[in-house]
């Protein structure tokens, strides 16, 4: 009995190993999320400063007599040098956090321009419209810190080593796959009516933008973590799986610059800014949560905060791009419906007059 009663008291004393690693593994996983917040913030900053760099070197070239062109000129070069260094830290961001945790913190380059914008490029603004240029942006810039702020509290905390098995287990997991085939339903309709039916809507362009864009980053994180992998010594890039997902990357890139260069030609880049971050985020954190399984076993609190965080941060974006000057369009000082017509008989040889009876208005055909 004494033997059988030291041997108990022996097992009563052990350190309790099991119950400690749930602890260590969530601090690791904490700390993972912190260390991919700080890339993606630090890369979204250094994106902020490079395109401010090269709208410096536009502008001031424009208003002197430097015959240079703009990529000759050292200030530009320099922008795209931090250009590509902060792409490179967003892009290794999203193989340490959750793919909703980096999605987000977009808005930290939204704040970072409208700061940029008035401190070092010294944007002017009257004083009547102090109040609603300064003042909202100034509130839109401290809602957007509190939503980065309650995002990166309250992210989920999921973890999964973006391995060949895993990667392929997900994309042919019957909830992606029903995500994809509204995703691609949804897609095709909006593209009909967009290229058939002229709906030419910037909620129709930008939700285009934004269903290849939550394609783009399901598989930038992908690509970033199975290389981060495959750097760390578990190489990965033997599984065929890390090819497709890269095609589909550049290919999803490719696309989704070429809508938004059709939407920047017909709508105001600010409208752009704020509805585009607002429909991108939130398809792309739904694929996020659908895929990668980013919000499995967090508890209700976590997923409402972090919820009221997205809400939070899209408002101060909304106030902040809402301020923005808008570019007035160039229009011709004369143009030729309000030229005479004996100018235009007289001095332009070339031309000759039709006459219309349904508006009594005169049109010029070139002879």
């Amino acid at each position: 009995m004494d033997g059988a009663h030291s041997a108990a008291l022996q097992l009563q004393q052990l350190p309790p190993t099991s119950s400690a690693d749930p602890v260590s593994e969530a601090s690791f996983s904490y700390k993972e999320n912190l260390i991919g917040a700080l890339l993606a913030i630090f890369g979204h900053l250094v994106v902020s400063i490079a395109l401010n760099l090269q709208k410096y070197c536009h502008i001031r070239l424009a208003g002197s007599k430097d015959p240079r062109a703009y990529f000759k000129t050292k200030t530009w070069w320099l922008g795209l040098f931090l250009m590509l260094l902060g792409e490179l830290g967003v892009f290794a961001s999203y193989a340490f956090a959750p793919l909703s945790l980096i999605v987000p913190l977009s808005a930290v380059s939204v704040i970072a321009s409208s700061i940029i914008g008035i401190i070092f490029i010294k944007e002017k603004w009257k004083p009547k419209d102090f109040l609603r240029r300064y003042i909202l942006s100034f509130v839109g810039c401290c809602l957007a810190i509190v939503g980065t702020y309650l995002l990166v509290t309250f992210a989920p905390n999921s973890h999964e080593k973006m391995t060949g098995e895993n990667i392929t287990r997900h994309l042919v997991s019957w909830p992606f796959l029903l995500y994809m085939l509204v995703g691609i339903v949804l897609f095709c309709s909006l593209l009909y009516f967009y290229k058939e039916r002229n709906a030419n809507n910037v909620v129709v362009i930008l939700l285009l933008v934004a269903l290849l864009g939550s394609m783009t980053v399901v598989t930038v994180k992908a690509v970033a973590g199975m290389l981060i992998l495959s750097v760390q010594g578990n190489l990965q890039l033997d599984y065929p799986i890390f090819y497709v997902m890269f095609v589909c990357m550049v290919a999803t890139a490719i696309y989704q610059a070429a809508f938004l260069g059709q939407a920047s030609q017909m709508y105001d880049s600010s409208l752009i800014a704020s509805v585009g971050y607002i429909l991108s985020t939130t398809v792309a954190i739904t694929a996020g949560a659908i895929f990668y399984l980013d919000f499995l076993g967090e508890d209700v609190l976590h997923v409402c905060m972090f919820a009221l965080g997205c809400l939070i941060a899209f408002l101060g974006v909304f106030l902040i791009t809402r301020n923005r000057k808008k570019a007035i369009p160039f229009e011709p000082y004369i143009s030729m419906d309000a030229m005479p017509d004996w100018y235009l008989y007289n001095r332009q040889p070339q031309f000759k007059r039709h006459s219309n009876s349904k508006t009594s208005r005169h049109s010029w055909e070139r002879l």
